[in-house]
């Protein structure tokens, strides 16, 4: 019976203090949750942007912040990450096998070359928000204005180009400018973007006539093929050729300066023969006659040499018949 009674005695103080206090306590409790609720995270690939009343105040950066409850607000600005806008499909489900939707998109796609055939380009601009202050106040839709810019920019480049050029080998070219030309313009708007790539996802003709253009490609490859045969060719067959042209030109270069050279030596030694002759000719006569004697008789087979009247020739005769049946 005494518990009950100091139960209920402690009870009603409490009771009492609450009634007394509870102005102090909602207070207190409003505050708190007032002060809870300006509390706010910002993730590493993020800034937040303050804006009270709807007046841009500061800019915070990742981590625990605080804004001023009820009176202002943060938005998030994802500055770190890239973003992408797609033209002519969209990404259902990105993964391993990545799946594309393509029908319902190609009005962005379809376009006039330069040559007024038309293109199936499929492309991506990859961008991110260098400037968020830019990005939430100086254009009312920045991601529509940038998929308008970057739609007109491709049809302006590619418009200036063949189809060839577009779908084979200028697709590198197309890229950086439409590059450059969407970041000029982004910058002169205040888009307050960073564009860091356009890629030419896949660029086609029209699916009426793609096996045409499929067609007049492997032709041109055929061509193109033959073309660098014949020049291979041309290379192995010229260079040897060449050579060998030179190579007889210079022989015969050689042979002319040698029979220069004999010429110019036979001159010199007959005009020395003919100042020997000058000066003693019998002696020069005789001396011309040994020596060409010397050479010319040995050249002969069988010799006889008689006296002028020629006697004494039969017994020379036999001896050189015997001597002959001898040997044999």
């Amino acid at each position: 019976m005494a518990y009950n009674q100091y139960s209920n005695s402690n009870l009603s103080k409490e009771v009492r203090w609450l009634l007394k206090n509870w102005r102090s306590i909602l207070i207190s409790l409003f505050v708190l949750i007032i002060l809870i609720s300006g509390l706010f995270q910002i993730d590493p690939e993020e800034v937040g942007v303050i804006t009270r009343f709807g007046k841009y105040i500061r800019k915070v950066e990742p981590g625990l912040n605080f804004k001023i409850p009820l009176v202002e607000k943060v938005v998030k600005v994802p500055v770190e990450r890239q973003q992408k806008l797609e033209f002519g499909f969209r990404t259902i489900s990105a993964g391993i096998r990545t799946k594309y939707e393509k029908s319902g998109y190609a009005d962005e796609s379809f376009m006039l070359t330069g040559d007024l055939n038309l293109a199936d380009v499929e492309w991506v601009v990859q961008y991110r928000i260098n400037d968020p202050y830019k990005y939430l106040f100086r254009v009312r839709n920045p991601e529509t204005t940038l998929r308008d810019i970057s739609e007109s920019t491709v049809r302006q480049i590619v418009g200036d180009r063949t189809v060839d050029e577009v779908i084979t080998v200028g697709r590198t070219e197309i890229a950086t400018k439409v590059v450059e030309l969407i970041q000029k313009i982004c910058d002169d708007y205040s888009i307050g973007v960073k564009i860091d790539q356009v890629v030419l996802q896949d660029v086609n003709p029209p699916d009426p006539v793609k096996a045409a253009f499929n067609a007049v490609n492997e032709a041109d490859q055929e061509r193109e093929t033959l073309i660098n045969q014949a020049k291979s060719e041309y290379n192995k067959v010229i260079p040897k050729a060449s050579g060998q042209a030179k190579e007889t030109i210079q022989k015969a270069q050689g042979y002319a300066t040698e029979r220069v050279n004999n010429a110019k030596g036979e001159v010199a030694r007959f005009n020395a023969l003919y100042f020997e002759y000058i000066k003693a000719q019998e002696v020069t006569k005789r001396r011309i006659y040994l020596e060409t004697m010397g050479k010319v008789i040995p050249k002969l087979g069988n010799k006889i040499i008689t006296d002028q009247e020629g006697n004494n020739v039969i017994p020379l005769l036999q001896m050189q018949m015997n001597e002959q049946s001898k040997n044999n």
